[in-house]
C-alpha cells in the first residue's frame, strides 16, 4: 500500500477508483466499500484509493464541543495497518484545516477528484457527506459524473445482528467493555499497537510480571477498566495473555499486559495486541489481596479459552 500526504504526490495513480472518509475502526461497513473498490479497480485496470483526513474533522471544526473529547478506535498507525491488510492500493492522508473545510463539494470534485487524480470511479458509503457544511452527497456525485467524466456508485448501509454498523456504535461498545460486540461490528479484533515497557508492580499474594503499553496518541479509545483475554504478535512470535485496563488516581486509563509465555524479548518491541473477551470488570490494583484473587482467577480462565 502506497501512502501519500498530498493530492499532487498521488497524481500518477492509474485509473483511480476513489472513496473518501475517516474510516475509523476499518469496520465491516468500511470493508464492504474497500472490497468494492478492489473489484472496480480490477474492472477498469486501475488502483483503489482512499482519501482520508488527519486530524479528524470534528477535532478541527468543533474543538470545544463534539471534537473536544472525541476518542478514536484506531491510532493512525493502527488504521494504516488494518488498511494495508485489507488490500487497499493507495491512501492519501490530507491535513484537515479550517481552510480546507471551506472547500465546496463541487470544488473538491472538480479540483481534486477530477483535476488532479482524474478519478475513474467515485464510490460513496451510505449517507456519506462531503464538502463545506457537508453539502455534498451521493446525489450530487451522480449529478456531476458526466460533467467530470467519472462513474459514481453508492454502497448500502451494513448490518450486524440487525443493527446498523457505525464507528459511533463501535466506540460505545468498546468504552463500555463489550469487546466481543465491538469485534463483531469491526469484523476483526479490536487492537492496540505499541511497545511494552517494564512496569514496577509487586503483589505479596500473587507473583505476576506486568508491562505497560504507552499510547502513541492521546485520542486513542481504550475499553472500560477490567481484565481482558488477549493475544499478541511481536515480530514473528505469538503469545496469549491478559490485559488490565487500569484507571489511575488522576482518572486516566493505562494498559498493563501480562504475557503468559514470560518472554522478555517482547519488551520494547513493536507489538500488536488483539482483544478477545472481557473477563472481569474494574478492580483496585492497589488492593493486593483483592487484585491477587481476580488476577489469578482471570489467568486460569484465559488459559482454558481456545483462541
Amino acid at each position: 500500500m502506497k501512502i501519500f500526504r498530498s493530492f499532487k504526490e498521488a497524481s500518477f495513480i492509474r485509473n483511480p477508483v476513489v472513496t473518501t472518509g475517516s474510516f475509523d475502526g476499518v469496520h465491516i461497513g468500511h470493508k464492504t466499500i474497500l472490497n468494492r473498490l478492489k473489484m472496480l479497480a480490477e474492472k477498469y485496470n486501475g488502483e483503489s484509493v482512499l482519501i482520508t483526513f488527519c486530524p479528524h474533522p470534528r477535532k478541527v471544526l468543533y474543538p470545544e464541543t463534539a471534537g473536544k473529547d472525541l476518542k478514536l478506535i484506531n491510532s493512525q498507525e493502527e488504521k494504516l495497518e488494518l488498511l494495508r491488510k485489507s488490500g487497499l492500493d493507495n491512501i492519501i492522508i490530507i491535513e484537515f484545516t479550517r481552510d480546507f473545510s471551506k472547500i465546496t463539494s463541487e470544488q473538491f470534485v472538480r479540483d481534486f477528484l477530477h483535476g488532479i487524480l482524474n478519478a475513474k470511479v467515485v464510490v460513496a458509503g451510505f449517507n456519506h457527506h462531503f464538502g463545506f457544511n457537508q453539502e455534498g452527497d451521493y446525489k450530487q456525485l451522480w449529478a456531476m459524473r458526466e460533467k467530470y467524466n467519472f462513474e459514481a456508485e453508492e454502497i448500502p448501509e451494513q448490518e450486524v445482528m440487525h443493527e446498523t454498523v457505525s464507528s459511533t456504535k463501535i466506540r460505545q461498545a468498546i468504552s463500555e467493555g463489550f469487546i466481543q460486540k465491538a469485534n463483531a461490528y469491526l469484523d476483526h479484533y479490536y487492537i492496540v499497537m505499541g511497545k511494552p515497557e517494564r512496569y514496577q508492580y509487586r503483589n505479596n499474594f500473587y507473583e505476576i510480571n506486568l508491562a505497560k503499553v504507552p499510547l502513541t496518541e492521546e485520542c486513542k479509545l481504550l475499553p472500560a477498566p477490567g481484565i481482558y483475554a488477549i493475544s499478541s504478535k511481536t515480530d514473528n512470535s505469538d503469545s496469549k495473555g491478559m490485559v488490565i485496563i487500569n484507571e489511575t488516581s488522576d482518572g486516566k486509563k493505562e494498559i498493563l499486559i501480562n504475557f503468559f509465555d514470560g518472554d522478555p524479548n517482547k519488551y520494547d518491541r513493536d507489538s500488536i495486541i488483539f482483544f478477545h473477551k472481557r473477563i472481569h470488570g474494574s478492580f483496585n490494583l492497589a488492593d493486593q489481596s483483592d487484585s491477587a484473587r481476580w488476577l489469578k482467577a482471570a489467568k486460569t480462565e484465559i488459559s482454558e479459552l481456545i483462541y
